[in-house]
């Protein structure tokens, strides 16, 4: 499949924006390049299965959706307003007991199409079935990085080892990394089988941390230490990794950050919606701890919406700090592109350059909220929403395109199926 997009502003992931096209050869970008006579005298010699005229629109990398559990759109709206701890144990784990693997199949794919119209191109999914995940993506054409969410309760070593082993063996959209719920769920004794996998594998390890207050004070009590500090005096960041949320961080917790490499991947909304506090992204950024962004689950956040994300980012340091130049909003796309292609393994995505997959979206910059042209990456951060979203393309491929979906079942039938799940886990 040779597809070739023009007449296009392109933002590389580099600095500053320009005019040019970028031509596309299956999965993989072949050529990007400023708009010059040439370019358009040999594009006329190829024989391209798609052209278009992207109208001086905004060629850029996908944003990496570094945190969150799709299969848990069945919740959304449903398990509101209240804090954390019960959220949890009134709301969700009493539903989740009643899903099947084929429930989450479907559940799955209606949070894909909502990622499409937000330009994620790639999701860091932790749920209970990773099979039911991954198949979803698969079927549509979505890129995957699964985590465990290894617990007390679900899963086991075994079965991680298991699905490590099987998702990063041949399918180009589904990789794995190892991972497991929360400090606060699992035992100590299991928390060293997580990190002698780890240890054997030579690989990064994923997990909720100091999402909370009472997440900080519980593990302390239990073990005289923040889980940070825990987890790494069990040798788990012995190849990297880090922490989904990492609100409530003290500085010996950011040292361990720091001097292990591990990323920070923040969920603004999902912390505002649930009270849980601001975490301390200025710091991160000062330390040169590097920073993801994720929108969590459709059942804390509400919404799977990366330019939501991004301007709570940035906003919230602003307010945490009392600095309005506490954030440069440039340096907040870069966390919602490259900073999450760094934490989940992607760094065959993380910008547009010849030989990079071809993970990359269309934005409209013909709305009123992007005009007039001053600066592109501020406002996109600023100003942008998921109505500027005109393309999303995933490993060569176009998923959505100016408001219609290209996944191989229409958008009325998925919402149907999702419903009668939803009929019968929550209202029978």
């Amino acid at each position: 499949m040779r597809t070739r997009l023009y007449n296009a502003r392109i933002l590389t992931g580099e600095e500053g924006v320009f005019w040019g096209e970028v031509w596309v050869r299956d999965e993989r970008i072949v050529y990007v390049t400023e708009d010059r006579p040439d370019v358009g005298e040999r594009a006329s010699e190829i024989p391209w299965d798609l052209e278009l005229d992207c109208r001086g629109d905004l060629l850029m990398p996908g944003f990496k959706n570094a945190h969150t559990h799709s299969a848990m759109t069945f919740l959304r709206s449903y398990a509101d307003d209240v804090p954390l701890q019960q959220w949890l144990q009134e709301k969700v784990f009493p539903m989740e007991a009643r899903l099947s693997g084929e429930d989450m199949y479907h559940l799955v794919r209606l949070a894909v199409l909502e990622y499409l119209t937000s330009g994620i191109t790639a999701i860091f999914d932790m749920y209970l079935q990773p099979e039911a995940t991954a198949r979803a993506c698969v079927d549509m054409g979505m890129r995957c990085v699964l985590t465990s969410g290894l617990n007390d309760f679900t899963s086991s070593l075994e079965q991680q080892e298991q699905e490590y082993l099987k998702w990063n063996d041949g399918n180009p959209l589904i990789s794995y990394r190892f991972g497991f719920h929360s400090e606060y769920t699992c035992s100590a004794q299991l928390l060293k089988g997580v990190a002698g996998l780890a240890r054997k594998y030579r690989q990064p390890v994923f997990t909720h941390l100091a999402e909370t207050k009472a997440e900080v004070e519980g593990c302390r009590q239990r073990y005289g230490m923040t889980p940070a500090v825990f987890l790494d005096s069990l040798g788990m960041f012995e190849y990297g990794g880090g922490g989904y949320h990492c609100v409530h961080m003290t500085e010996e917790d950011m040292d361990v950050f720091e001097r292990r490499g591990l990323y920070v991947v923040t969920n603004p909304a999902s912390n505002v919606k649930l009270a849980s506090g601001i975490a301390p992204i200025a710091a991160y950024v000062d330390r040169g701890i590097p920073v993801a962004v994720g929108t969590d689950g459709p059942a804390s956040n509400n919404c799977l919406d990366m330019f939501r994300e991004m301007f709570l980012v940035s906003g919230l340091s602003k307010i945490r700090e009392g600095d309005a130049a506490s954030l440069d909003a440039a340096e907040v796309l870069r966390m919602a592109t490259a900073g999450g292609a760094g934490a989940m393994g992607l760094e065959e995505a993380d910008r547009l350059a010849a030989g990079k997959l071809a993970d990359l979206i269309l934005v409209d910059l013909h709305q009123p909220n992007m005009q007039p042209i001053h600066n592109i990456p501020k406002n996109l951060v600023y100003s942008g929403s998921k109505s500027n979203i005109r393309m999303t393309m995933v490993n060569g491929r176009i998923l959505y395109l100016d408001g219609e979906f290209h996944v191989g079942e229409s958008r009325e039938d998925i919402y149907a199926r999702c419903e009668r799940i939803v009929n019968r886990i929550l209202h029978t």
